[in-house]
C-alpha cells in the first residue's frame, strides 16, 4: 500500500470560510500547506499555503466504532472481569467536534467524565481480516491515528436510564472531538507503546499506555471485521486507561463549566478542549 503523501493532515477553515485539508506548517496550526482531492484517500499536494482561521475535526467519518473496558487496569479500576471479547458501542455523527473546541455539558446530566483514547481511521473496507495479515500490514489497513476524547454522561450510562447500552450517554453535542491532526499510519512504528496523559486544568489524571490494551488494535480489527465490512474512513476508538473521573480514589470527580481537558497521546497530538 502506497504511503500517504502527508505525514500530519488537518482539516481547517481558511480566511475565506473555505473547509480545507493541510499539512500544518507550525505547532500552534496557524499555517498549512494546502492539499487538494474529493477526500482525504485522495489529495494531493500544492503550492498553496494557506492561514488557519478554525481547527475542525481531523476527519469526517463513515462511522464512529467504540471499545469499551480496553485497559487491564481500567478494568481494575471499575472492579469489573477482563472482559472476554471487545465490547463495542457507537457514537452518532452529531458528537464530533474538534480537538479545541468548547463543549457544552448537557442539562440532563451532572456526570460528564473524560476518555482519552488512541483513534484509528480505516484506509480501506474491511471484512473478516485475518490477524496474521493485520498483524504483518496493519498500515495496510490505517490510513492514520489520531486523539479522541470518548466524553460520557455516567448518570445515563449507568443502571436503568442506559437500556443496557452506552450509545446514549456517549452521543451528546461535542461528546467526541478529535484531533488536533491525522498522523499518517506508517509515521507511528509503534502504536502498542505510545504514553497517554489527561489532564484537568492541569492536574493530570489519567496517565498509561496504550501497552495495556486487553486488545490490540489488530486484534480490535479482526473481531470488528467478522462477518461484516468495516467501510473505509471509519474510526475506532480504542479504549481508554485507568483515571476517569467516574472511578477516582478519593470518590467520583465529574467535569463542570470552565473545566479544561487535555488529551494528549505521544507521537499522534493534544486535545484540548472547555467545557461550558
Amino acid at each position: 500500500m502506497a504511503a500517504s503523501p502527508w505525514k500530519s493532515l488537518i482539516r481547517f477553515k481558511d480566511a475565506q470560510g473555505k473547509i480545507q485539508y493541510g499539512e500544518p506548517l507550525d505547532s500552534e496550526f496557524s499555517r498549512a500547506t494546502v492539499f487538494s482531492g474529493p477526500d482525504v484517500f485522495s489529495l494531493n499536494k500544492t503550492s498553496d499555503i494557506a492561514d488557519v482561521k478554525e481547527l475542525l475535526a481531523s476527519c469526517e467519518p463513515s462511522a464512529i466504532l467504540c471499545i469499551g473496558l480496553n485497559y487491564r487496569d481500567h478494568a481494575i479500576e471499575c472492579n469489573f472481569p477482563i472482559p472476554e471479547y471487545p465490547i463495542l458501542f457507537l457514537k452518532t455523527p452529531n458528537s464530533l467536534t474538534s480537538a479545541h473546541a468548547r463543549i457544552p455539558i448537557p442539562p440532563q446530566s451532572s456526570q460528564v467524565d473524560y476518555e482519552n483514547e488512541l483513534c484509528i481511521l480505516t484506509r480501506r473496507p474491511i471484512k473478516d481480516a485475518t490477524l496474521s495479515s493485520l498483524q504483518s500490514n496493519l498500515s495496510d489497513y490505517i490510513l492514520a491515528y489520531t486523539v479522541g476524547n470518548d466524553v460520557s454522561a455516567r448518570d445515563w450510562q449507568m443502571g436503568a436510564r442506559s437500556g443496557g447500552q452506552f450509545s446514549y450517554a456517549k452521543s451528546y453535542d461535542g461528546f467526541c472531538p478529535v484531533g488536533p491532526a491525522l498522523v499518517a499510519a506508517e509515521q507511528i512504528r509503534e502504536p502498542q507503546q505510545l504514553k497517554m496523559r489527561t489532564r484537568v486544568n492541569g492536574s493530570t489524571v489519567q496517565d498509561g499506555t496504550t501497552g495495556d490494551m486487553i486488545f490490540g488494535i489488530a486484534e480490535l480489527l479482526e473481531f470488528l471485521s467478522r462477518g461484516r465490512t468495516i467501510e473505509r474512513g471509519t474510526l475506532v476508538m480504542t479504549g481508554t486507561p485507568n483515571g476517569v473521573g467516574m472511578f477516582r480514589k478519593r470518590g467520583p470527580v465529574w467535569l463542570g463549566k470552565g473545566d479544561v481537558v487535555e488529551c494528549e497521546i505521544e507521537q499522534v497530538g493534544t486535545l484540548r478542549n472547555e467545557f461550558f
